[in-house]
Parts: C-alpha cells; structure tokens; sequence
C-alpha cells in the first residue's frame, strides 16, 4: 500500500511518535503513552492530527438535490453553517462510507469522509453527479484538518482569536461550523473551524491548508499552558470513540452491513422526496425488518470480569455462536472492559447476560444501551 504523510509528519516526528499505518497514511499511534493521552483528552484537551480524512466541495446550483441523491440523509433541510452525519451507500444499501457534510452557502458544501475511503468517496460522488448542475472537487490533498478535543478544547482555542471574534467559537453549536480569524505565524487567517469530534468530548476541528498546518500546530502547542494540551494519536481516539459508541467504518460499518443493523435507521431519510442510491434496497431492509425483528443488531456490551473482548471474538448465548465483536477493549474511563458487537435481534435487550468466547473461555459480559461514556456538561 502506497505510503502518505500528512503536512504534520515532522511535528510527530519531532515529539517522538510511534507510527502506524492507517488507510495508507502514516499517522501517529501515540507519542509517549495511549492511556496518558487518552485521559488527557477526558480531563483537559488533547491535539489530533486527522489530515488523512477526506476534504470533497460541492458546488452548483444543483448542490443541494444532488447531495440528496448521492447520500441517504435529507441534506436540503440542512441550514447554512450546520453539519449533518450521514451515509453513502450503494444500490445494494451496502454503506461504502459514513461522513459529515458541512453546509457552508446556499450551493456549496463541504463532504467529509473517512482517511481510508477518502478516494473512492470522491469518485462517488463525481460520478454520481452527472446529470447535475454540480462541481465536485476533491481538495483532500492540499487539506489538513487539526482537532482539539476536551474540556477545555474551547479556552485553549480562544487564546488564538482575537477577543473581538470570541463570540464566534462560544456560540458555536455543536454540528456546526464557522470561518474565525486565528492569529498564528505572524498573521491572522480566517480558518473553517467545527464543533464536531470523535472522542464524545467538547471539542472542535480545524479545517487548514497544508502549507499552513505546521505553524498552526506549533501554536496551539505553544498557547497551552503545561500538561493542558496533550498531542494525542490513534490509540487513544479509538479509545475514546469507543467508550462514546461511535462506530468506525471497517469495524462496525461496512459494505456487507446496512445502516438500520448499525442502529442508523433514522440517518436514512426514506421520506425525503425523490429517489436517492440505495433507496429501494435500504426500503426493503427496514421492510423486512433489518435489525428491529431479524438478523443481528449492534449493541453495547459490558465486561462483568476483568478480560476484553476483541474485534471478531465470537459472542455466545449458552455456549452457541449468537453474534462476534466488532471492536472491545478495556475503557480507561470506567475501569472495565467494553465492545461493541452485532448480536442477534432477539438478544439486544439491555440487560441480557451473553458471553464473549477469549479465545476459548467464555467470559462474562451484558447488553449495555450505548454510549458507555458520557461526558458531564
């Protein structure tokens, strides 16, 4: 697999990361300890690099309606400076991504999918465009996106605004996005700027180009004061999304899975009018009854002894297969084991005693509602 850098590789370098390979981009695993940074993030703020996520405008006339055909939420009904969380599936219902799409003006939006389906998102999409009076531009490879996630994600941040625009980060909502001016590298530059995240924290991204990217992180770093800003890899964000039950694509979203199994029924806007990819077969699958009445359901399931499941540990109900992990590990936060599993329908009560199978021993565990973790606000 072809090897990628993001415009931050020297920075992690730098701060003595551990690298990974993550959807063909080398990225952070972590920098000195994971349950370090991901504590970090609970209690104060910590400092992502997401430069390998995808970055796909769309502009036109068309924009709006061709956004309600290309994914299966309703994007039309979107107001400008909001963010919606949807899909894109195949005509199968199949989900070949799950992305946020950021509504900047009446005809142009900006498409944000994940690191490793950034490409074929974007061929998607251009693609699926014909007939529309739309530009799809794929801006990921000049696009860095930097986050500050935590608790104290929005002081940290302030101290880079001048505090005439203060209002513009402390009004901000959560799903939504404005352009702020930030004063970094000598200068001050208007940056799109979201209050979106992926650790179940407060928290923001930071949407800036690559040439200004390093300068940006250098000043974020330097802004905060001791032990208040942590740089933080992919160890501890699958950490924390986990424990805020947030799905990841390739473990618990797929090209085999469907939306309404994962627990996304109401993302698919079956009601919206005009055909979309997907409709029909995605109409049928909640018609049959996918994850309400037949086969498996994502759930939440909590350690009752001290081992974690993994992702594609069997689950057992009475020593029968009845469904397999999809991602599990012990929650630093809570102090027990957690995963997230698709079991079979009738199984997925809160409160239902089921096994995982650790590599040969049936370890206790239950159905939990997600998410394991939620923050005090």
């Amino acid at each position: 697999m072809t090897e990628n850098y993001t415009a931050l590789y020297e920075e992690h370098k730098k701060l003595g990361a551990s690298f990974t390979d993550f959807g063909g981009w080398q990225m952070p695993l972590k920098y000195s300890s994971e349950l370090a940074e991901h504590h970090a993030v609970r209690k104060s703020a910590g400092l992502f690099d997401l430069s390998h996520m995808g970055e796909v405008w769309v502009t036109g006339p068309d924009a709006a309606a061709f956004l309600d055909y290309a994914l299966v939420g309703k994007i039309s009904a979107m107001a400008i400076g909001k963010a919606k969380y949807s899909l894109i599936c195949n005509e199968d219902g199949g989900i070949i991504d799950d992305l946020i799409t950021y509504r900047r003006g009446e005809q142009k939006f900006l498409v944000v999918p994940n690191a490793g389906n950034a490409k074929v998102v974007a061929a998607a999409l251009a693609e699926r465009a014909a007939g529309f009076e739309v530009t799809v531009q794929d801006a990921s490879a000049e696009t860095s996106l930097i986050a500050v996630q935590g608790p104290k994600a929005q002081e940290i941040l302030l101290r880079l605004v001048p505090a005439a625009q203060h209002e513009l980060v402390t009004g901000l909502k959560y799903y939504a996005a404005v352009d702020v001016p930030f004063m970094f590298g000598g200068a001050s530059q208007d940056l799109l700027l979201a209050r979106t995240g992926y650790t179940g924290e407060d928290g923001f991204e930071i949407f800036v180009a690559n040439d200004d990217a390093a300068a940006l992180w250098q000043a974020l770093v330097a802004i905060a004061e001791d032990g208040e800003l942590t740089p933080a890899g992919l160890a501890s964000r699958d950490s924390l999304r986990l424990e805020a039950g947030m799905p990841l694509y390739g473990n618990e979203l797929s090209l085999e899975g469907d939306p309404f199994a994962a627990g996304l029924g109401p993302v698919v806007a079956l009601s919206k009018e005009g055909d979309f990819i997907g409709k029909a077969a995605l109409a049928a699958k909640k018609e049959a009854g996918a994850g309400t009445t037949t086969g498996r359901k994502l759930v939440g399931l909590k350690g009752l002894g001290r081992r974690a499941g993994r992702g594609h540990y069997p689950v057992l109900k009475d020593g029968n297969v009845v469904g397999e992990v999809t991602s599990g590990q012990p929650s630093p936060s809570l102090g027990y084991p957690v995963a997230m599993a698709y079991v079979d329908v009738e199984l997925t009560e809160p409160g239902t005693a089921l096994d995982i199978d650790l590599r040969g021993k049936a370890e206790p565990f239950e159905v939990v509602a997600l998410p394991f973790y939620k923050r005090q606000k």
